[in-house]
């Protein structure tokens, strides 16, 4: 479920390097007859001539068989998971940007199809929570993503989507904004887009797409900011566009091939 769904949550959510060529300078020492001019002129002219023949030979990358070869080494495009893996490893930075950063990844995965899976749920919110708010926040999203819940969107009881479905969800921010800020203490707003439903030809739970904003309130820990508490409220919401609608397949196809965002800022 996106965080900007009608379920609400009583917890929260989270080189071109080349060659540089220089050529002789104009003016600078003293003047030479003609005759050097033209030799300094041929000189350069040979040099350019030489270069260009080199990069040339050098852009060939050998016969055919090693060109061959290299199209044979190449690694062949395949999808990512949505989830991917996590790119911080060393914390936010201990600024406004850096709580507005740590806002908007955790609502990127609070916002994803691993909160419909007790143990990755469980994963998620450890990781991001405030130890002292951890087991708060735990309880408010077990109870929210219930036994009874996950059946009426279509689901089993472990977040899989019924075979021939893909499940989709996915929280994307649009922007940050901070309302609060302390040495110790945060407030973000996060205003985002989701993607929620199930893609295949029966499913009574089309993918759509909704706007919303997600407060956090962080904290400090001494090397990272931490979930504390979050709301969400609907919108800012703005006026769809003539996009004609995907069909089910289209639409399971993008998301399969489309990994998405572990990290949003």
């Amino acid at each position: 479920m996106s965080l900007g769904d009608d379920h609400q949550s009583s917890g929260g959510h989270g080189g071109m390097s080349g060659t540089r060529v220089r050529l002789p300078e104009e003016g600078g020492g003293h003047r030479r007859g003609g005759r050097s001019s033209s030799r300094s002129l041929v000189t350069v002219v040979g040099v350019v001539v030489l270069l260009i023949a080199a990069i040339a030979f050098a852009n060939r990358g050998g016969d055919e068989s090693d060109s061959s070869d290299a199209a044979a080494d190449k690694p062949k495009t395949s999808s990512t998971a949505p989830s991917g893996t996590a790119p911080v490893q060393s914390g936010f930075a201990h600024d406004e940007q850096g709580a507005q950063s740590a806002a908007a990844n955790y609502a990127v995965a609070l916002g994803s199809d691993g909160m419909f899976n007790a143990a990755r749920r469980h994963d998620i919110v450890k990781s991001i929570a405030d130890p002292g708010a951890a087991d708060r926040l735990q309880s408010g999203f077990d109870a929210d993503y219930s036994a009874a819940f996950l059946k009426k969107i279509g689901l089993g009881e472990d977040g899989r989507a019924p075979s021939g479905s893909t499940f989709v969800n996915r929280t994307a921010p649009v922007g940050t904004k901070v309302t609060a800020f302390s040495d110790s203490a945060a407030t973000v707003e996060v205003w985002c887009t989701g993607l929620f439903g199930l893609t295949g030809k029966n499913t009574t739970h089309p993918v759509t797409t909704s706007w919303f904003t997600v407060t956090m309130s962080l904290s400090w820990n001494g090397m990272d900011w931490k979930v504390l508490e979050t709301s969400q409220k609907t919108g800012p919401t703005p006026v769809p566009g003539d996009n004609a609608v995907s069909s089910g397949e289209e639409m399971g196809k993008a998301v399969q091939e489309f990994g998405g965002f572990t990290y949003a800022r």
